[in-house]
């Protein structure tokens, strides 16, 4: 409904636009054509032509009627304040009012050009255009992200702070471009109150790219299952639908132990649905509190992943024993991957257990853990024995060879788990696949054009294809029997509309990638990191060195805050190259060609 409203008032601003025309001398029916009636508008305020250029950029146009409609006011003799507002906030309202208005003349905007407002000139017209051109470049071109979890690690860490090229794939389309400029979902300063209306929803539609999506590709996407979020501050970073899976679990679970009769699993996932309905259950995760509001968002909104590909459309994935096989084809290990590794030490290498400041649990050898550059968070100590400690560290293989030669390491092994245990976190989260983290699949990942069988046994992997990916019109999938039915009509096999990719984590045992929610659709897909600027080390992950910014300013990256040799890096598959000796170059550059010029323009006005 919204679209269509937005489309009268467009149509309706067209009509007021013919009769300002006519009021300024220029033909009415150039106002009735699309961009080229801002075109004549702009020339006629003798505003530049490429403001009609801007009219093109969903979202980024409607702040652009408000410019055209405060100038409208001001050139057609309207200037008090409550024109001026109407104006700018509904301009497709002024245009018709002040169309039909007798008394607005065309009088120019020559007389604010001799006498302009100091606020206009030097705070409203730089701020407008800034915001402007800062979201055709974020939208389309170029934005900035920071790394939030260790999913990457040690290939983009924690606190990098880097460039996102959205021109490599493709920029897309806003679908919901009634937002708030530079908020993704939830306005800033609040904990859940969403950026954005839903009253206008452009279909999808994405650019020409520079290239396609490829295997070992680092990739920012959308998160596919962000589409349904709780809004609660400690729920919306984790998956709505592993909540379910897991409550689901957990229900099935106190059945069990209480020797009830055992449902099917379709009647604990409804239960678990339910459940999470009603925003004032209690959060069972956190043990105090209310689950909160369920919120659904569009695709353009879901929050941002970033990991590596390793799986493009029509590829067979499996995972044996940690390593990943490609179409039978074993693939190369990123340099950076870390696994969980267990230690055995004689005695306490890594120290005890300990509660930290804030509450969390710890190793108590801070500056050995901090040395090697392992995460607190990410060690931990499973068995105490009197003389033999063995623990749980996860880090790159390299890191583990330099631990093996610490006095007092007596064995590292690499963990790996078991084929044949189930993990319940794990997709498709059905008992009939006993997959893990470290042994998974075989898998088919689809591909656009792609029909594949489609039964009960292979339903689990591709109904959220069928009912949601696919079509912007959501789909239903039961099973009634051997029969696997889409919206009520049997079906035995499916052509798929788009392509599908898998994407992990380097931090194996430490990323929530497909393995947990699956695939990743083509339209999800944002960009591709090309450029850290800044990185720095946090003290919830090292408290040791990360602890104090003023402190690392003449500390070097192992001892202090801040990762120096990432600063000004390009991004190529997770290796970054520097080119800090180039940037300061080309800065010295500018900088000195821009004292030449003003010397120069100096000299030419002397001479005169």
């Amino acid at each position: 409904m919204g679209n269509y409203i937005f489309l009268v008032l467009v149509l309706v601003s067209f009509f007021g636009l013919s009769k300002l025309f006519t009021k300024a001398g220029l033909e009415s029916w150039k106002a009735f054509i699309p961009f080229y009636n801002f075109y004549c508008l702009s020339k006629l305020l003798q505003k530049p032509w490429w403001w009609c250029l801007i009219m093109i950029v969903p979202g980024v146009n409607i702040i652009m009627y408000g410019v055209y409609g405060f100038n409208v006011a001001r050139a057609f003799n309207k200037p008090e304040t409550k024109d001026v507002l109407l104006a700018s906030l509904l301009p497709y309202v002024f245009f018709v009012t002040a169309g039909l208005d007798a008394s607005a003349k065309f009088v120019g905007l020559d007389k604010y050009k001799k006498e302009p407002s100091a606020f206009v000139k030097n705070w409203l017209d730089p701020i407008i255009f800034a915001v402007i051109a800062a979201s055709i470049i974020r939208g389309f071109f170029i934005e900035a992200f920071t790394i939030p979890t260790s999913s990457l690690e040690k290939s983009l860490m924690v606190g990098d702070f880097l460039f996102v090229n959205k021109f490599a794939y493709g920029p897309k389309i806003p679908q919901t471009p009634l937002s708030f400029p530079f908020a993704h979902h939830t306005l800033p300063l609040t904990k859940s109150t969403k950026s954005y209306l839903e009253w206008i929803k452009l279909p999808y539609f994405r650019l020409p790219g520079f290239g396609t999506v490829k295997n070992g590709d680092i990739v920012v996407f959308n998160y596919p299952d962000g589409d349904t979020v709780l809004l609660d501050p400690f729920m919306q970073n984790t998956s709505y639908y592993n909540n379910i899976h897991g409550l689901a679990a957990q229900f099935e679970e106190d059945d069990r132990r209480s020797n009830q009769t055992l449902q099917s699993r379709e009647v604990y996932k409804q239960r678990a649905w339910a459940y999470f309905q009603n925003p004032n259950n209690t959060n069972l995760y956190t043990g105090n509190g209310t689950i909160g509001e369920v919120a659904f968002r569009p695709k353009d909104k879901r929050e941002h992943y970033v990991k590596r590909c390793v799986a493009i459309a029509g590829d067979k994935l499996q995972i044996k024993n940690g390593e990943i096989y490609i179409n039978d084809q074993l693939q190369e290990m990123p340099y950076n991957a870390q696994h969980h590794y267990l230690v055995k030490c004689k005695g306490n290498v890594f120290g005890f257990d300990v509660k930290l400041p804030d509450g969390r649990q710890s190793l108590s050898a801070l500056e050995l853990l901090d040395k090697y550059d392992i995460y607190i968070t990410e060690a931990s100590l499973l068995v105490v024995n009197s003389d033999t400690n063995y623990y749980n560290l996860n880090m790159p293989r390299h890191v583990a060879e330099q631990i093996k030669q610490l006095p007092g390491v007596l064995e590292v092994k690499r963990y790996i788990q078991n084929a044949g245990e189930r993990a319940t976190s794990i997709f498709p989260h059905d008992p009939a696949y006993a997959w893990n983290n470290d042994n998974f699949g075989p898998l088919q990942l689809p591909k656009a054009g792609m029909t594949l069988p489609i039964d009960t046994h292979n339903i689990c992997f591709y109904d959220k294809i069928i009912t949601s990916y696919d079509d912007d019109v959501p789909h239903t999938i039961t099973r009634q029997g051997a029969q696997v039915l889409r919206d009520g009509v049997p079906i035995t096999s499916y052509t798929f509309k788009q392509d599908y990719y898998w994407m992990m984590g380097d931090n194996r045992h430490n990323s929530a990638d497909s393995r947990s929610w699956g695939f990743v659709p083509f339209d999800h897909i944002v960009g591709s990191p090309f450029f850290v600027w800044f990185s720095m080390k946090y003290s919830e992950n090292n408290p040791v060195s990360g602890a104090s910014a003023i402190k690392s300013l003449f500390k070097n990256s192992k001892e202090g805050k801040f990762r120096w040799e990432r600063f000004l890096c390009y991004v190529d598959d997770g290796r970054l190259t520097s080119i800090k000796i180039p940037f300061i170059a080309a800065i010295l550059v500018i900088w000195g060609f821009s004292k030449w010029n003003q010397r120069r323009k100096l000299k030419i006005s002397e001479k005169k």
